[in-house]
């Protein structure tokens, strides 16, 4: 047993087999002295999950040497991986999703699959190609965001729980590919999961905030009230200090914890291609502040997508 698994989150723990390097006084750091595999050493693990909690998202360079299955590999040492239920895999590999602009971008702030009762516990994000400006990712402290609150404002959200579907589509068409997929993740299957609004996370202990674009609606509330509701923590979620931004180049690997924050890609690259690999890490059912859990409010499949994979931006039958 190493020495982080064997006490509670210490956020003062000093590293001893990487380097960590904040790049924001709120969220993000760059982790240097490490070569991402399937093969690290749990001692190094276990920092790298600790960094990973400590700064919510983390940034490696250089990682060019990674393939698809080697990316599988490594984030296993994370935790089970999650595949999507409405997005299909791309062909060759067991749990990743090929992210290209071909098929539309996700310009939206939102957490990953915050629609799941057990939404992923972390991202794993590998650049492949990126543009030569712009399409820089985003991400958002909701854990400094809910801190940041009024004694009265957190009561409140502390209070509330909000429904999350699969019916809002994100990802803004680009490109002659697109209109499938986006069908597909509407309708592949539907979900909709009530979550507090106010989640206890299961590893440090923090109070965070659980919103993002899959929001539909808060539970007792009319659609107007949800809607002001949701923009008044939205906007406290997103404000510039909770806020890190990351210039992509080829090889790098974003891994974030995606029960403490959002993200959002930006679309401000005109007709370049973007592409990276992304595997997600299995979540846990989240927990409001007196202990009760999501719920699951619907949860209905309509196509198999097993048979089906997603690359370059065009979904296709797997050859057999």
């Amino acid at each position: 047993m190493t020495q982080l698994q064997a006490q509670t989150y210490n956020p003062n723990y000093q590293y001893q087999h990487i380097e960590v390097k904040p790049v924001t006084g709120r969220i993000g750091a760059e982790i240097t002295g490490i070569k991402l595999s399937g093969d690290l050493n749990q001692d190094v693990v276990a920092e790298f999950n600790h960094a990973l909690l400590k700064y919510k998202v983390v940034f490696v360079r250089g990682q060019q040497h990674l393939t698809d299955l080697e990316q599988e590999a490594f984030a296993r040492l994370l935790g089970t991986p999650l595949n999507h239920p409405s997005v299909p895999l791309k062909d060759g590999t067991a749990h990743t999703l090929s992210i290209d602009s071909r098929g539309g971008r996700a310009d939206s702030w939102h957490t990953d699959i915050t629609f799941l009762p057990n939404y992923p516990k972390a991202t794993i994000l590998r650049n492949v190609i990126a543009p030569s400006n712009g399409g820089d990712t985003v991400w958002a402290n909701t854990t400094t965001a809910y801190e940041d609150l009024s004694p009265e404002l957190q009561k409140l959200a502390e209070q509330l729980r909000a429904v999350h579907s699969n019916s809002y589509d994100y990802a803004k068409p680009k490109g002659e590919y697109n209109e499938e997929g986006r069908h597909l993740f509407r309708t592949a299957v539907e979900i909709e999961t009530e979550h507090p609004l106010v989640r206890v996370h299961p590893e440090t202990g923090e109070k965070t905030l659980v919103l993002g674009h899959f929001f539909k609606r808060f539970s007792g509330y009319s659609p107007t009230q949800s809607r002001r509701l949701f923009d008044l923590f939205q906007e406290q979620i997103v404000q510039w200090e909770n806020i890190v931004r990351w210039r992509w180049a080829e090889g790098d690997v974003a891994i974030w914890d995606n029960r403490a924050t959002q993200h959002r890609a930006i679309n401000d690259y005109g007709d370049e291609l973007r592409v990276a690999t992304r595997v997600t890490i299995e979540g846990d059912v989240p927990v409001d502040v007196n202990g009760q859990p999501s719920t699951v409010l619907k949860n209905v499949t309509n196509q198999d997508i097993s048979n089906l994979r997603s690359e370059e931006g065009r979904i296709y039958e797997k050859a057999s």
